[in-house]
């Protein structure tokens, strides 16, 4: 018996990009389980925010942006930001009546033959004339590789896996990595532990003056250029570097945001460097960021040469049937939203049989 249900848009992924895209397939005439269906591997709406580490409170969190046609109201800045994201995306789910499958792993997306997609999943295969990928980043944390990691005695941890500084007390961190992520953490665990050491591969760049919209637009398109080229794509940060704010200002007069040249080996007891410096560690935790969750993808063959997938706008060029929201320069909330919109538009016409209008 063939199991296979028939769709039009299949959207993978129940976070920004994914509720983004969600809604103007909506707005525009879809309806959910007839023309398209929404699957999320998360147990709960939230998308990746849910697992964010408690004291991540909304206040500390840098521009979060409203989905399409809701606003995020009359938030207590003072709690998790796990809690109230999750709860206003719980809410635009029901608002809109999205209809969002859940837990539902995608385990790969492939050729389905006569212009269709089949998208395998957990809970059986869809077929598909389109695919807007929303899987974002928070299920691939990079993990970069050094001598000596698999002799160290302390504990090692990512910060997908952060549970916020309080279990750090009376420890000693080395905290790796120069994004907002490692001088977050460091400010935190700097009242508990017993001493951390920030380094990083590159000296960070911190960014004085307002974020302008000029400043966003140069960074989101150096981003864009990466992906037109097929290179994997970097964050918008890595482009704009850290905002200058009296928090960051104080944690560097402290000391707490001493950078030090990343270590060349890891020891039983903590880190080493070639000219002979050591600091002693019960904990490194890797601020080290994320890579693309777009292993499912692999079976459509979309990547380049350069290990990224070369995008135009929001569609792939290797098939203009697979968008990908929430990459590379729509990998932040306000571009999320822009990309999902931009992929329905793509799509309609795609489902027309009309020329698409390039990026």
């Amino acid at each position: 018996m063939n199991n296979t249900r028939e769709v039009d848009v299949v959207v993978i992924g129940a976070g920004q990009a994914g509720l983004a895209g969600a809604y103007h397939l909506r707005r525009t005439g879809f309806e959910p389980e007839r023309d398209f269906v929404v699957l999320d591997h998360a147990p709960a709406p939230g998308g990746a925010w849910q697992f964010r580490w408690p004291s991540l409170t909304y206040g500390k969190v840098h521009g979060m942006h409203a989905l399409p046609g809701m606003e995020l109201t009359d938030a207590d800045p003072a709690r998790p930001s796990a809690e109230v994201i999750a709860e206003y995306f719980a809410a635009y789910e029901r608002a809109f009546d999205l209809r969002v499958r859940r837990p539902v792993d995608v385990k790969a997306v492939r050729e389905g033959g006569g212009d269709r997609l089949l998208v395998e999943t957990s809970d059986g295969t869809w077929s598909t004339r389109a695919v807007i990928n929303a899987t974002g980043t928070w299920d691939r944390p990079f993990w970069p590789r050094y001598p000596g990691q698999e002799i160290f005695r302390g504990r090692q941890l990512h910060t997908a896996q952060y549970p916020g500084p309080e279990e750090f007390a009376g420890l000693r961190v080395v905290v790796v990595g120069g994004g907002a992520s490692g001088t977050q953490h460091l400010m935190e665990l700097a009242p508990y532990a017993a001493a951390t050491t920030w380094v990083t591969r590159r000296p960070p760049v911190f960014r004085e003056g307002p974020f302008s919209e000029d400043v966003g637009r140069a960074a989101v398109a150096l981003v864009e250029e990466r992906v037109r080229q097929g290179l994997p794509p970097k964050s918008v940060v890595s482009v704009t570097g850290l905002p200058l704010n009296d928090a960051i200002r104080q944690a560097i007069t402290d000391g707490v945001l001493d950078r030090r040249p990343m270590f060349d080996r890891i020891t039983p007891t903590g880190v080493d460097w070639n000219d002979g410096r050591h600091v002693d560690a019960d904990v490194i935790l890797w601020a080290t960021g994320f890579r693309a969750a777009i292993d499912h993808l692999a079976p459509l063959k979309l990547r380049e040469p350069g290990g990224g997938i070369r995008v135009e706008g929001t569609r792939a060029v290797a098939d203009p049937r697979v968008h990908l929201v929430g990459y590379g320069p729509s990998a932040s909330t306000i571009g999320a939203n822009r990309a999902g919109r931009a992929a329905v538009r793509d799509i309609r016409r795609l489902l027309a049989g009309e020329p698409v209008a390039a990026a």
